[in-house]
C-alpha cells in the first residue's frame, strides 16, 4: 500500500480521508503493469492521454517511481514520427488496437514530464524526456491549421484529419505552454512553438467556428478554461453560460446532452476548472457530489445514469481516480499540480495582432 504520509496533500475534507486517498492511490498503481503501461483497467485498452492522467496522479501522491515508470514507457514506444498510437492492447505495444494518431493525446506527455520534473527536480529525466517531448509537439503542430486550430488526428494511413476540436485542441494549448516551459528551463528557445501557441489560443477565445460542433458534450463547455486559453471574465462568464444545462446538483456534470448520465472525469475536470477560476467553493461541491461514484477499492465509476439509478459502463477507471486526485491535489496547494493547471508561470505565447 502507499504510504499514508505521501497521501497528507490529498485530504480535502467531505472528498478524501487520508485513508482513502491511500485506497485510491493503490488502486491506480495495481492497474500499472510492470512495464510501467496504465491501463484504463485490466483487460480493456491503455491510450496515451490516460495514461499520463493517472502517472500525473500517482506523482501528486509522491509515487514519482511509479510515474517516471509511466513515462518510461511512453519513450521506449514512441513512434518514429513523434505520436503514439491512440489505443494499445492492455499495454500491449506490440498490439496496438487503433492505429489513429490523436494529436492531443500526443500533446499531452509535455503535461506530465514537466509536472513530473516540477514534483521531483529530476534534471536527469527533463534531459532524457525533452526529446520525446520535442518530437512529439512537433507531430502535432505539422497538423496545425492557417486558422489556429489543429487538425485531430493522423489516420492508420498517415491522411491528416485537419477538422478540429476544441476540447482537444484547448488540451493543446496547456500542453504547449508545458512544453515551452520545459524548453525554457533547458534554454533551447522554440520561437516557432510560441507562435503556434498564440494562434491556437486565438483560435480558441475568438473564432468557434473553426472547430467541429460538439457543443452537446460539457468538455467542449469547460476545456477552454481548463486547458488556459480562456480566462478572467470570460472564463466566468463561459462556466456560468452552461452551468443549468451540464450540471446535475448533487450528482456532477453531464457527459452529454440530453442523456441522463453524470461522469467522474468531467465531474473532476470541472472542479479543476473552477478552481482555475478561482471558485475553490464550487470546485468542492462538485467533489463531493462525485463521491456517490466512488467503489469500496478506492477507485471510482466512469458514471451514472440517474434515470436507470446504474452504474454505467461497469468499470471502474484508473483516470477517472486520476483526475479525482488532480482536482484534489490542486485544491490542496500541491506545487506541482498548482503550476500545470494553474498556469501563472507557464509561458502564454505570442498573440497574433489580427485574425
Amino acid at each position: 500500500m502507499t504510504s499514508p504520509g505521501r497521501t497528507e496533500r490529498l485530504v480535502l475534507p467531505g472528498v478524501l480521508t487520508a485513508e482513502q486517498a491511500e485506497r485510491t492511490v493503490a488502486g491506480i498503481a495495481a492497474l500499472q503493469r510492470e512495464d510501467g503501461a496504465i491501463p484504463w483497467f485490466r483487460g480493456h485498452h491503455l491510450d496515451p492521454w490516460d495514461h499520463v492522467e493517472a502517472a500525473m496522479a500517482l506523482d501528486a501522491a509522491g509515487e514519482h517511481a511509479r510515474a517516471e515508470a509511466a513515462y518510461r514507457w511512453l519513450a521506449e514506444h514512441q513512434n518514429a514520427d513523434g505520436s503514439w498510437y491512440a489505443a494499445y492492447a492492455d499495454g500491449d505495444a506490440a498490439r496496438p488496437t487503433d492505429l489513429g494518431k490523436e494529436t492531443n493525446f500526443c500533446a499531452y506527455v509535455a503535461v506530465g514530464v514537466w509536472h513530473h520534473y516540477l514534483a521531483t527536480g529530476d534534471d536527469t529525466f527533463a534531459d532524457r524526456m525533452w526529446p520525446v517531448v520535442h518530437a512529439a509537439v512537433e507531430f502535432v503542430l505539422e497538423l496545425q491549421r492557417p486558422g489556429g486550430q489543429i487538425g485531430w488526428k493522423r489516420e492508420a494511413d498517415g491522411t491528416p484529419v485537419t477538422d478540429a476540436l476544441l476540447t482537444g485542441s484547448s488540451s493543446i494549448h496547456q500542453a504547449l505552454r508545458c512544453a515551452l516551459a520545459l524548453a525554457e528551463h533547458r534554454e533551447e528557445p522554440q520561437p516557432d512553438w510560441e507562435l503556434a501557441l498564440g494562434w491556437l489560443g486565438h483560435a480558441v477565445r475568438h473564432h468557434p467556428e473553426r472547430f467541429l460542433d460538439k457543443g452537446r458534450y460539457s468538455m467542449d463547455w469547460y476545456y477552454p478554461v481548463l486547458g488556459g486559453a480562456v480566462t478572467g471574465a470570460a472564463a466566468k462568464e463561459r462556466i456560468e453560460s452552461g452551468w443549468d444545462r451540464f450540471v446535475v446538483p448533487g450528482l456532477g456534470v453531464r457527459c452529454v446532452l440530453p442523456n441522463p448520465w453524470v461522469t467522474g472525469g468531467e465531474s473532476a475536470e470541472l472542479a479543476l476548472a473552477l478552481w482555475v477560476m478561482g471558485e475553490s467553493d464550487r470546485a468542492l461541491e462538485i467533489l463531493r457530489w462525485m463521491q456517490h461514484l466512488r467503489a469500496e477499492d478506492g477507485l471510482y465509476w466512469t458514471g451514472y445514469v440517474f434515470e436507470d439509478e446504474a452504474f454505467w459502463p461497469e468499470e471502474l477507471t484508473s483516470w477517472t481516480a486520476g483526475s479525482l486526485l488532480l482536482a484534489v491535489a490542486a485544491l490542496g496547494g500541491d506545487e506541482a499540480t498548482v503550476a500545470v493547471f494553474g498556469g501563472e508561470r507557464l509561458p502564454a505565447g505570442l498573440e497574433p495582432d489580427c485574425c
